[in-house]
């Protein structure tokens, strides 16, 4: 048995969940990219998508009724290397501002591109709730 999870006032995903619960307590969240619940590009920034897209993956764990805190695994998806090196002391702020200092596994992989064109990172996670 699972339970879907999509945050309230969020659009609807078409095709795929925001966020899957297992009865166990996993939480299975889908890849998170710098849009906002209306599904709109704010930022065309590298950093500004990252912080929105950790952004959605706290709002996607706390409509589960977690917290970031819960989070065991990110696993990213970025379409330029160069930039994500130049700009880490700038995407760690982004990083600290949603998720403060609390660093579960994690494993970034560099992607040719995203299916949403205007995106430049999409951040897939794992969490335990209630345990």
């Amino acid at each position: 048995m699972h339970d879907i999870i999509q945050p309230d006032g969020w659009r609807p995903a078409k095709g795929y969940a925001n966020g899957v619960r297992t009865a166990d307590g996993q939480l299975f969240i889908g890849g998170q990219i710098g849009w906002t619940a209306d599904q709109v590009f704010d930022s065309h920034d590298f950093v500004g998508q990252t912080e929105q897209a950790l952004r959605n993956i706290a709002a996607v764990v706390a409509a589960a009724g977690g917290a970031v805190t819960d989070i065991v695994r990110l696993t990213w998806y970025v379409t330029d290397k160069r930039e994500y090196l130049a700009r880490q002391r700038e995407v760690g702020e982004a990083y600290r501002r949603v998720m403060g200092r609390h660093f579960p596994a994690m494993t970034m992989v560099v992607v040719a591109g995203l299916v949403e064109d205007a995106a430049l990172v999409e951040i897939e996670a794992t969490a335990v709730l209630g345990g």
